[in-house]
């Protein structure tokens, strides 16, 4: 029998969810190469994107929570001292090099490990490695030579159908995706914003743990690491979090985490409460304090694929934010713009940025700014917003924005 569930507030969960994902309280005074670990382990991942219409994703997504660090250091920590990996989660992710015995558990038991949530997927990774048995020896083989870009694989030559463009270009690529997922291979640098393959054998820490995980145990560890990084979650949460669509049986492995006193339920006022929702016990003293405390007003830029908006359906929920990523839609279908940074100050999205960087003119563009309804349309709140502009224009390099003739009422003016 389980304990009752715990009562909390909408906004203490809020004030929780934005606490563990580092979004609250001054930033660093220096962004170390400790402090983007530590950033990195404590979400569990960042998302990989390199598009920059704006600047890469994941660069956002770290300069949002310590402010202005090197990206110097960050490849350091990715491509020379390796205690962060790109690994593929199902999406190219930044993840710690200590969480590598669970995706070593989800490795050997490839592709098997693909829950049922991936519909056909396990079925025709099976059925491809099934078919290319020797193009598979021969990758493998060229990657324990040394490090290779695709263009360097023999075999490597790319299809001229009619794809999308995140498709595989050819066999060879579409190996190196499962060889990734198989542990046979991994991204060990890049070539512009082309991937480096090498073999884990030679470019892994000797310290990494590669031993024998079970199948529930590294469930048990993932979903851990996901709830500690989401503060309040339920099951679908946690599972499209981390590691998304790689749980067995999500429910299951709460139950147990339940049973084991690894974490309790908890009962949202004002949220649904048809599927159940839970915080880990380490984090309920925190829960507690924020049902009386206050969180310094903090904006925050994020980009796209931050982890705060990683769910259309939490973000309505939790935070009544409806994001959705326009740049994936034609353009007469966008409400908001191309590259839409959402923007948030203390526990509440109050607002959206459609912006790009003019990196010859050295400018950062405004090119539309969005008020959510009820956000505060107040001259503070709206200098907040433009000191966060300017330092992120800082980050970036340009020596000047440019803001749009139409801007939300009250947030006009100043320094504009």
């Amino acid at each position: 029998m389980t304990d009752a569930p715990i009562r909390t507030s909408l906004r203490a969960a809020r004030r929780l969810a934005v606490a563990k994902q580092h979004l609250v309280g001054p930033r660093p005074r220096r962004a170390t190469p400790e402090r983007i670990v530590e950033c990195v382990r404590d979400l569990a991942y960042v998302q990989w994107d390199p598009v920059s219409v704006v600047a890469p994703s994941h660069l956002l997504s770290l300069w949002a929570r310590l402010g202005p660090f090197r990206p110097r250091d960050l490849d350091r920590l990715l491509w020379k001292e390796r205690r962060l990996l790109q690994h593929w989660i199902p999406f190219a992710g930044v993840v710690s090099v200590e969480d590598y015995p669970i995706f070593f558990s989800l490795m050997r038991r490839y592709p098997d490990s693909l829950s049922d949530s991936w519909g056909a997927q396990r079925a025709r990774a099976r059925a491809f490695l099934a078919r290319h048995r020797a193009l598979r020896t021969r990758v493998v083989s060229a990657l324990r030579r040394g490090p290779l870009s695709l263009d360097q694989f023999p075999d490597h030559a790319r299809t001229k159908r009619a794809a999308p463009e995140w498709a595989p270009a050819s066999a060879v690529s579409e190996m190196l995706g499962h060889l990734l997922m198989s542990g046979e291979a991994m991204v060990v640098g890049h070539e512009g914003n082309r991937n480096l393959w090498g073999h884990p054998d030679h470019y892994l820490p000797a310290a990494v743990r590669r031993e024998p995980l079970s199948a529930e145990s590294a469930d048990r560890i993932a979903a851990e690491r996901a709830l500690r990084a989401l503060g309040v979650a339920t099951a679908r949460e946690i599972h499209t979090y981390f590691v998304r669509g790689c749980y067995r049986n999500i429910r299951a492995t709460l139950e147990t985490l339940e049973a084991d006193g690894r974490l309790r339920r908890v009962a949202v006022d004002g949220l649904p409460g048809r599927d159940p929702r839970f915080v880990h016990v380490d984090d309920l003293p925190r829960l507690d304090e924020l049902e009386r405390d206050e969180l310094p007003p903090r904006v925050a830029l994020l980009p796209p694929f931050d982890n705060m908006v990683y769910s259309p359906v939490r973000g309505k929920q939790l935070f009544g934010f409806d994001y959705v990523r326009e740049q994936f839609l034609p353009p007469a279908k966008r409400r908001f713009g191309l590259w839409v940074l959402p923007i948030l100050r203390g526990d509440e999205f109050v607002g959206r940025m459609d912006a790009r960087l003019d990196k010859e003119g050295r400018r950062l563009e405004v090119v539309a700014l969005y008020a959510e309804p009820g956000a505060p349309l107040t001259r503070t709140v709206g200098a907040e917003i433009q000191d966060e502009i300017d330092r992120l224009a800082s980050f970036l390099g340009a020596e000047s924005v440019v803001y749009p003739a139409q801007a939300p009422s009250g947030w006009i003016g100043g320094r504009r």
